[in-house]
């Protein structure tokens, strides 16, 4: 072959383009595929949009039970009170074992967000011995409940501690869960407590079980604290 056939020959080739560069992932942090643990999860690319919330008519409600012996049920549920104060949502929280008139920093940040948070309980009554006014104490708090759900006023009604009276037995399980299921449409339900039963359980939309891993009071003697717990 030819000097002038072989330069025929080049260009009826087709001529393969050089591979791009490789650029950055942008699902990582630090740009480089290889710095990621291969267990890490990929983060979800979000497209930005205004988030609107829909009307309640438009809206899945949901029953959201935060339980387990881990912390974090409670505190759970107050995130979730406060993204939605972000989104101009209505929240209202009642606690079944908190004691009334006892101010946490909950309750003051409330007042500052105009969220209402109402403790209607007598303290931890599971350490009481008076359970014959325990279980009168749990049905009005459940009356109370039961007037704030069927109101329609709030978008999201947060039942703290519900699972203890449910769990002893103070309250039935079939007058608390229909009332819940035949709530306004649209409205979400966050309950909170240790030992969710399984009819609960079962019921609920979305369950989450704290793990007690650690704990410092164990640990280190270290009891609960403002801002932390109180």
């Amino acid at each position: 072959m030819t000097q002038d056939d072989e330069r025929s020959s080049d260009h009826s080739r087709p001529r393969c383009r050089p591979a791009p560069p490789e650029t950055a992932d942008p699902r990582s942090s630090t740009g480089d595929r290889a710095d990621r643990h291969p267990k890490a999860p990929v983060p979800k690319q979000r497209t930005p949009g205004p988030y609107r919330v829909p009307p309640r008519e438009r809206r899945t409600g949901l029953v959201i039970l935060n339980t387990g012996d881990g912390k974090g049920k409670t505190t759970a549920a107050l995130g979730t009170l406060l993204r939605a104060r972000g989104r101009d949502m209505t929240v209202g929280m009642l606690q079944f074992l908190k004691t009334e008139g006892v101010k946490r920093g909950e309750h003051i940040a409330a007042e500052k967000l105009g969220v209402e948070i109402v403790p209607m309980g007598a303290g931890f009554t599971w350490l009481s011995e008076r359970i014959a006014e325990d279980r009168a104490l749990a049905r009005e708090c459940w009356a109370q409940c039961r007037e704030v759900l069927d109101s329609g006023r709030y978008d999201i009604v947060i039942f703290d501690e519900l699972t203890y009276p449910l769990a002893y037995g103070w309250l039935d399980h079939d007058e608390v869960l229909p009332a819940i299921r035949d709530r306004p449409a649209g409205t979400h339900v966050i309950i909170t407590g240790r030992m969710a039963t399984p009819e609960l359980i079962e019921f609920a939309d979305l369950v989450t079980e704290m793990k007690d891993v650690k704990h410092p009071y164990r640990t280190r003697g270290i009891g609960a604290q403002p801002g932390l717990e109180l």
